[in-house]
């Protein structure tokens, strides 16, 4: 009898849709219930839970299926521990459909040689993402959060916080704001110097 499939997803970001990756994993033949998920990005110093349980649920003869292989290894010491990982188990890793068996050598190339390539991709994204952040701090567009309330916004705030008539929560009421926003708004305004 073959092996089961087992399939991970990851997102570099909190908010982002997996859809994609579920898909293409059950178009792998990958069960809706054997698809391990993690969110948020991953690096050589963050847990991955999802890959953690998807390595675990992995027996000899299985397969782990993601859709891409930086999606399973950001690094090529990340991807070979991984792989030396799921060989000592007898898991034969699939990135895209494709297996590469890392005890036969021409598999390992492959893996190697396609480790190297997610590590070069994820090294010009990083370094494209520094230099347009650099660029941008350069023309005065990257200026960090903005405040929430206006000026005008925060001159009424701090008329009503010096009557001191209101709690907290009515003027978060009255600005839309939450009222964890208050005092810190209120201590940024007291110790501004005046012009």
């Amino acid at each position: 009898m073959a092996g089961k499939k087992v399939g991970y997803a990851r997102d570099p970001t909190i908010e982002q849709d997996l859809t994609v990756q579920r898909k293409a994993l059950l178009h792998l033949e990958v069960a809706e219930d054997r698809i391990c998920v993690d969110h948020g990005p991953a690096g050589a110093h963050r847990t991955r839970p999802g890959l953690r349980e998807a390595m675990a649920a992995c027996w000899p003869g299985d397969t782990l299926v993601v859709t891409k292989l930086d999606h399973l290894a950001r690094s090529v010491p990340d991807a070979r521990g991984t792989a030396d990982e799921l060989t000592t188990k007898g898991v034969v890793p699939s990135p895209g459909g494709s297996q590469y068996d890392p005890t036969d050598p021409v598999g390992r190339l492959l893996f190697n040689v396609l480790s190297m390539v997610a590590e070069f991709e994820s090294d010009l994204i990083r370094m494209r993402t520094h230099e347009g952040m650099s660029l941008a701090r350069a023309k005065g567009r990257l200026r960090g959060k903005q405040p929430k309330l206006s000026i005008l916004q925060r001159r009424h705030l701090m008329a009503l916080h010096e009557q001191r008539e209101h709690n907290r929560t009515e003027p978060a009421e009255l600005f839309g704001v939450s009222r964890t926003m208050i005092y810190p708004t209120i201590q940024r305004e007291t110790t501004k110097i005046p012009h």
